[in-house]
């Protein structure tokens, strides 16, 4: 072999080897590349920012869920949570303050910008009061449609937060855990808990309703029924027949949902009590809010056709009527 041809021989064996090393290399760049992409600041994790799902309801709005889907999510420090409105029931998201008692926020107050308007900043300091303001997927709930609302945790910590309208039976927890720790759970499980819990509680306010309707009668309408977790956003039987001088009691018998009763003008403050119940002959009457497990009776004096709402979700189909006969 010519000293030429041994010099090309040499050249062609280094131009295989270099490729052959640049194939096993390259996957090893790759892998760097996208492991450095998820790293920040020195080596930690980068963020996440995770979804939960506010309430739930039936597809004519007449079951409502009274859950934050999943209930607990597992977070790392530094991470953000969006809660995002999934019903058009009014819900908030609502860390009390440091020796704040969930008692002092109730009943829900629907005037008081505290309640039902976005307080504290986008970053959770631990301890302060942060609410997200109300929150629905609907822009006829009579206040400003407003769908998610997000907050980051810089700190790790437990962190319990209420939904004021409904209190003690809607609450969630946070677990925020040190930067870097290996999450439990990733969004899609967290999704597939919440479908499976929607569907538990659309099982559950049918039967609910099919109580409800076991515990009315020609002189008793149950004014919405609830179980701590669903609710049934109607009245039972929206329509009922009396005769003049005969009464109507209209029974709130569940746990954690307000209702009200009111004929005529819908009043400003919804809350707010007005009207003669003793005597009613037609015009404006309201019971304001019905106390849970409680009562409210209405004595018709006059025939007619007399059409009422519960003020509070009306715009859900929570209308009935009384048929007054001589």
């Amino acid at each position: 072999m010519t000293p030429h041809a041994e010099t090309h021989r040499k050249r062609r064996l280094l131009r295989v080897l270099l490729a052959s090393l640049t194939a096993l290399l390259m996957p090893l760049a790759v892998s760097g590349t996208a492991f450095a992409e998820g790293k920040t600041d020195g080596g930690k994790s980068s963020s996440k920012t995770w979804t939960v799902q506010v309430g739930s309801e039936s597809s004519d709005q007449a079951i409502q869920g009274m859950a934050f889907l999943p209930e607990n999510v597992y977070i790392n420090a530094g991470d953000k949570i969006t809660w995002k409105a999934n019903s058009a029931e009014i819900h908030t998201v609502t860390f009390l303050a440091d020796g704040q008692s969930l008692e002092s926020t109730q009943p829900f107050h629907f005037t008081e910008p505290l309640a039902i308007l976005k307080q504290g900043g986008d970053a959770y300091d631990g301890h302060s009061y942060y609410n997200s303001g109300v929150i629905t997927n609907v822009s006829n709930s009579g206040f400003e449609q407003v769908k998610k609302y997000t907050l980051k945790f810089p700190e790790a910590g437990e962190f319990t937060y209420y939904c004021l309208v409904h209190g003690m039976a809607m609450k969630g927890t946070v677990h925020v855990r040190a930067a870097g720790t290996d999450y439990p759970y990733s969004q899609s499980q967290y999704d597939r808990q919440a479908k499976k819990q929607e569907r538990n509680i659309l099982r559950d306010g049918h039967k609910s309703w099919d109580a409800a309707r076991d515990q009315a009668d020609k002189h008793t309408v149950i004014a919405g029924t609830d179980n701590g977790i669903s609710m049934v956003m109607r009245f039972v039987h929206q329509e009922i027949v009396v005769r003049v001088g005969e009464s109507v009691k209209f029974v709130n018998n569940g746990m954690g949902a307000p209702h009200t009763v009111t004929f005529g003008t819908e009043p400003a403050d919804p809350t707010a009590a007005l009207g003669d119940r003793e005597n009613f002959t037609g015009g404006d009457l309201s019971s304001g809010i019905i106390p849970l497990n409680t009562t409210y009776t209405v004595t018709f004096n006059k025939a007619g056709e007399f059409d009422y709402i519960c003020a509070l979700h009306d715009f859900m189909g929570m209308k009935g009527t009384v048929k007054v006969r001589n």
